[in-house]
């Protein structure tokens, strides 16, 4: 199978490597800026001081946003240091220092937000980590319920090897072990790759964007810079496709782009 590319609307299909952004995602880098910038000063009597850290003050950026609403962040505890050790000897895999140190302050994240259209209210943000008893390893049961069904590792191809421009893509089979990260709403799976199979080492992790088609694309090196991605894009819907060669489609754009629409005045929240 192709790493790193996929088929387009019209059922094309794009060309694999590790892609260049899309147009409609310099916004959101835009948004990325403001929230690093924001993240620096946290507000006086905060009163809750941790969660604007864990959120890189992207909360105040949305709560300020025209139509943006019901901005929620569901707290969570701190993972126990025996959670993590049972984990990494369950899994034979050792977590990297900054997946560790995540869960020492937050066992997962889920933060969503929602617009204000008429009088209706509508979910647009989410974004998620998975706690540390849901980062379970994706190849680990059948595609369907039934019996002989195809697993993923069946859909290996080999057919493309990584060279300079593209990293090796994630394999389904022993060769690589892959852990959910962020389920996506659906749209796909963010994973927790480690690229040299059991016993699996902390250095040999990447993040990768596994779509709906069972396509993978390179995301980043570390999960600090994967989670700074997720933050800084707000959650909103589609955003790990503009790091595909095929992009966000048409629909998560208007969202993106126009989420605030009223009297005909539209407003752009990045």
């Amino acid at each position: 199978m192709p790493a790193g590319g996929g088929r387009d609307a019209g059922g094309g299909v794009q060309p694999r490597g590790r892609p260049a952004v899309p147009a409609g995602a310099p916004a959101a880098r835009g948004a990325a800026a403001r929230a690093m910038e924001a993240s620096s000063t946290p507000p006086v009597g905060c009163s809750k001081p941790h969660l604007e850290k864990l959120t890189l003050g992207v909360t105040r950026i949305l709560e300020s946003s025209p139509g943006v609403t019901e901005v929620t962040i569901i707290e969570k505890a701190p993972a126990e240091r025996h959670m993590i050790s049972s984990w990494e000897q369950k899994n034979n895999c050792v977590l990297p220092e900054d997946v560790k140190n995540f869960y020492l302050m937050t066992n997962g994240f889920h933060m969503t937000w929602s617009v204000k259209l008429d009088e209706h209210t509508i979910p647009l943000g989410n974004m998620a980590i998975n706690s540390i008893t849901k980062l379970t390893q994706l190849n680990q049961s059948s595609m369907y319920s039934l019996p002989n069904a195809p697993t993923l590792a069946d859909l290996e191809d080999d057919t493309e090897e990584a060279n300079e421009n593209q990293p090796e893509k994630p394999h389904f089979d022993s060769r690589s072990v892959l852990f959910e990260l962020d389920p996506c709403n659906g749209n796909g799976k963010v994973c927790l790759v480690y690229k040299k199979g059991k016993p699996a080492l902390a250095k040999d992790t990447e993040i990768w964007f596994l779509d709906r088609a069972l396509y993978w694309h390179f995301l980043t090196d570390t999960f600090t810079a994967y989670y700074r991605l997720l933050v800084t894009h707000l959650g909103l819907p589609q955003w790990q496709y503009a790091f595909t060669s095929y992009g966000i489609s048409p629909q998560a754009k208007l969202s993106i782009l126009y989420p605030h629409e009223k009297a005909g005045t539209r407003t752009c929240l990045l």
